[in-house]
């Protein structure tokens, strides 16, 4: 199972590699059902993440080899941002802050997903990019309009996925694929470097596998973004007296 916990457990004690295990998942993504991906990176983009990483030990990082999807809405460095949308597209030097901190934690991207054009619908099959397909239901949506994130991570091809969600974008295809969706408090997670849909409401939001693997995605992504003009410190909760 690619739950983090798992995979980390994996790689800590000598059972497979980073290499093994994300050039499988790479040749894996490569050979996946039409309409999940709308881009993969690039073999040579990589081997440069695995060569920063076997350059260190699986100990040193929280999110140390973890595959990860990125909505295609949601900028990626050196990858195109299409929205689903190839007359919009365009290619970011940058990746947006959430990825970053995705990626300085040790998590390895491996492609832009399809999603409803310009995360303006809830179903997953507005895209020129073909129909999402539901592993638990052929023949049903997938939800969206974060669809091929939330697939990506139902059939097998990641450890968890990015989204977005403004009216239901995430949560209603973490439904769909039985997966656990993360829409966060508004301002929590930047929104650097995300297309918008409506700025004052959109959230990036986690898809994971487990619980736990939720709360160690959003701790490792919230955090207060000054280039984020709604981005809002998360206030400290004293915890409730037993």
């Amino acid at each position: 199972m690619l739950t983090i916990k798992n995979l980390l457990h994996q790689y800590r004690a000598g059972r497979t590699t980073v290499r093994r295990c994300l050039t499988e998942l790479y040749r894996a993504a490569s050979e996946a059902p039409a309409g999940i991906w709308i881009s993969l990176i690039s073999e040579a983009q990589l081997e440069q993440y695995l060569a920063r990483l076997e350059r260190l030990s699986p100990d040193s990082l929280p999110l140390y080899g973890i595959p990860f999807a990125v909505k295609d809405n949601i900028d990626l460095a050196g990858i195109p941002t299409t929205a689903a949308c190839p007359a919009y597209a365009y290619t970011p030097e940058r990746s947006a802050r959430v990825v970053e901190l995705l990626v300085e934690a040790g998590a390895v991207p491996l492609g832009k997903t399809n999603m409803d054009q310009f995360a303006t619908g809830l179903v997953g099959v507005r895209s020129p990019y073909g129909v999402t397909p539901n592993r638990l239901a052929p023949g049903y949506v997938a939800g969206g309009s974060s669809s091929g994130s939330a697939a990506a991570l139902a059939h097998g091809l990641c450890s968890f996925s990015l989204g977005t969600d403004t009216a239901g974008s995430g949560r209603i295809p973490a439904a769909f694929n039985e997966l656990v969706g993360v829409k966060p408090s508004r301002g929590l997670l930047s929104t650097r470097g995300v297309v918008p849909a409506c700025r004052t409401l959109d959230c990036v939001s986690i898809f994971a596998l487990t619980l736990e693997d939720a709360e160690i995605l959003l701790e490792a992504t919230a955090e207060f973004d000054p280039e984020d003009a709604y981005s809002r410190a998360a206030p400290k909760v004293n915890p409730l007296p037993c």
